[in-house]
């Protein structure tokens, strides 16, 4: 709320008047501590009072392009869009020069070029010093003239863009002004008529003899006196067009330098921008194969490791059956060795043992019979096997 336009406002040059501040310029404005604090709720009566305490004028500076208080105040007055009235009482005040110089920025950014080159051109006769703020941040020297001249000459100044407008000559030649007409006119004038005065004075009073002769010797008359004035006053005031024109080119030329080192420097700060970029990009694809490569090796090492476990286990088990097959070769080497030995005590059998042997069959043989679980008829044997099981008599049929 704080940031717009008075609904009241008209539009100047077919847009919003703060429009005429560009957007990177007017949001440092916004942004900034004297804007948020000494620039709140200004009206058009207390501007007047923030504009007397101004001590330099400037557009932004340092790195961070701070704008300066005449800035700001510039803008709250694009904001708030005082009357024509007050804006021409700010360019007629003689005692403070920065509200002069306010002023007349202000009317060059929303007048019309007649306006301009009326309100603006008397200026050209104020000689004072004026404080401004470099882009560095330091402090150079000029006057009020030299500023009025840079905002009707140049298209720039103070960081701001200015309108365009036609040249007087073409204004001269339309109609729009009249011829315009030097303050030194005046006194040239009045010089003028007070020689003439003291010539008709001189002319009155009866001449001696001797004075025609010296005057006659001389060759001198008032007309020719006043005639060599006149050339005078009109060489002096041509050679202070010329140093003034010289002036001015030289200005121009140390500004367009300026603007030309401004560019360089912004041409260069977008190289440096990109030199910052491509290295960031390649350190981040550099971060990024190493990553990868990374990656493979741990892979690498994995597959590895599988490997080598799965030979370790192939050779566990090769092992485990090495060791599986000669546990049983030595179980069927020791069983061969016991059968052997059975086969050779059986070969030789002592008559005792022999003796014993028998009375066993006989004994199986009787108990075979006597449990009928060799009865013919199979389901009589099954369910004397059953009474076996169970400790039961067997039938007897």
């Amino acid at each position: 709320m704080a940031n717009r336009t008075d609904p009241l406002a008209k539009s100047v040059h077919g847009t919003n008047p703060q429009n005429l501040v560009e957007k990177i310029v007017r949001s440092k404005i916004y942004q900034n501590t004297y804007w948020k604090e000494q620039c709140f709720g200004l009206t058009a009566e207390t501007l007047v009072d923030k504009a007397m305490d101004l001590d330099h004028l400037g557009g932004t500076f340092g790195g961070a392009r701070k704008p300066t208080p005449f800035l700001c105040l510039l803008l709250k007055m694009l904001q708030i869009q005082p009357d024509k009235d007050i804006v021409v009482e700010f360019i007629k005040n003689e005692d403070y020069k920065y509200v002069r110089v306010l002023g007349a920025f202000y009317l060059r950014l929303t007048a019309s070029v007649s306006d301009v080159y009326l309100y603006l051109e008397p200026l050209y006769n104020d000689y004072r010093k004026l404080r401004r703020k470099l882009n560095d941040g330091s402090f150079s020297l000029t006057h009020v003239d030299e500023f009025i001249d840079e905002i009707l000459t140049t298209d720039y100044s103070c960081d701001i863009a200015l309108p365009r407008v036609q040249k007087r000559s073409n204004l001269e030649a339309s109609g729009i002004l009249d011829p315009r007409r030097s303050a030194l006119e005046d006194d040239f004038e009045e010089d003028e008529e007070d020689k003439d005065d003291d010539d008709d004075n001189h002319h009155a009073r009866p001449m001696d003899t001797d004075d025609h002769h010296k005057e006659y010797y001389r060759g001198r008359s008032p007309a020719r006196d006043r005639d060599r004035d006149r050339e005078r006053d009109r060489d002096r005031d041509r050679d202070r067009d010329r140093d003034r024109d010289r002036d001015r080119d030289r200005e121009r030329d140390r500004k367009h330098d300026k603007y030309r080192d401004r560019d360089y420097d912004r041409e260069y700060d977008r190289g440096r921008d990109r030199d910052r970029e491509r290295d960031r990009d390649r350190d981040r694809e550099r971060d990024r194969d190493r990553d990868r490569g990374r990656d493979r090796d741990r892979d690498r090492d994995r597959e590895r490791e599988g490997r080598e476990r799965e030979r370790k286990d192939r050779d566990r088990g090769r092992d485990r059956s090495r060791s599986r097959s000669r546990d049983r070769h030595d179980r069927d080497k020791d069983r061969d060795d016991g059968d052997h030995r059975r086969k050779r005590v059986r070969g030789s059998p002592s008559p005792q043992r022999e003796e014993e042997g028998k009375k066993k069959e006989k004994k199986e043989k009787k108990e075979k019979k006597t449990d009928g679980t060799d009865h013919p008829d199979p389901e009589i044997a099954e369910a004397n096997r059953l009474r076996a099981s169970l400790g039961l008599k067997p039938l007897r049929v």
